[in-house]
């Protein structure tokens, strides 16, 4: 195969089926962790198909809460989920359409390591935070906390060897502490912390964990839809010799992301 990677963002209702069910509980865990400023200004930067912009929407009632997404498909989805006062526009998460110093909390989830220039982005979310206001985001560890992706890409590479290239633990150095945290203080943040969140992921069978492998969206599904049929077969049957099932079918593995937030200096406290 070539050295093109195959992460597909068109589908919004496709990538909840793959996942969404994993970013609605980790975007639940993360708003626990960063906590809500009480009647705050909120932007979600990348919402993608909405699980952290619900979430923020259902948990910490905000005054205002605004999520952008550069996807039409996943801006659609996200509008139709979101409940008040929650607002969706399709924007470029590296050229905000917002006014400086606006925001109480900038959040980010699962997002910043496909974005061309991550440190653009970030001082983007800076600049629309007010003096004291936090910015904050989580990523998935793909190196070694996400595990269904971890058999994943190990049966990808024993059926194509070139698939190692395509593994997001690979592509995204980002997505470790001793990454995210210089970035977070190169933007000019201060009291930056950074801390696992991790889930669990239960599949109820076999068939639960690879279907979503099918849906297109996103990198790994987008390297199953590239691959011959044939070829799809033989990853489908090594990864079910891989993965670790229990007596009774279902198969428990868990899911790390890394959280991390800072604050802008200045006057005020979120």
């Amino acid at each position: 195969m070539s050295e093109r990677h195959f992460d597909v963002w068109a589908a919004g209702d496709a990538y909840e089926r793959y996942m969404g069910r994993w970013s609605r509980r980790v975007a639940d865990a993360f708003v626990r962790w960063l906590g809500c400023p009480p009647q705050g200004r909120w932007l979600d930067i990348g919402c993608g198909s909405g699980a952290l912009t619900s979430t923020v929407a259902v948990r910490c009632r905000p005054r205002a809460l605004l999520g952008v997404e550069r996807s039409a498909g996943f801006a659609a989805t996200a509008r139709a989920a979101a409940p008040p006062p929650a607002r969706v526009v399709v924007a470029d998460a590296q050229a905000l359409p917002v006014r400086d110093a606006v925001f109480d909390a900038a959040v980010s989830g699962l997002v910043l390591n496909f974005l061309p220039d991550p440190g653009v982005a970030l001082g983007e979310a800076a600049r629309v935070v007010r003096p004291g206001g936090v910015v904050a985001a989580y990523v998935w560890d793909y190196g070694e906390g996400m595990g269904f992706l971890r058999h994943f890409w190990a049966a990808a590479t024993a059926v194509d060897p070139s698939a190692a290239d395509h593994d997001e633990g690979r592509r995204f150095p980002l997505c470790r502490p001793s990454a995210l945290r210089p970035l977070w203080t190169g933007a000019g943040l201060t009291e930056v912390t950074v801390a696992p969140v991790e889930i669990p992921t239960l599949f109820t069978d076999f068939d639960d964990l690879w279907t979503p492998f099918l849906s297109g969206q996103g990198p790994a599904p987008g390297y199953v839809a590239a691959l011959a049929p044939d070829v799809r077969e033989r990853l489908r049957r090594t990864l079910h010799e891989r993965v670790p099932a229990r007596a009774d079918g279902t198969i428990a593995l868990t899911a790390r992301a890394w959280a991390v937030r800072g604050r802008k200096p200045g006057a005020g406290a979120a």
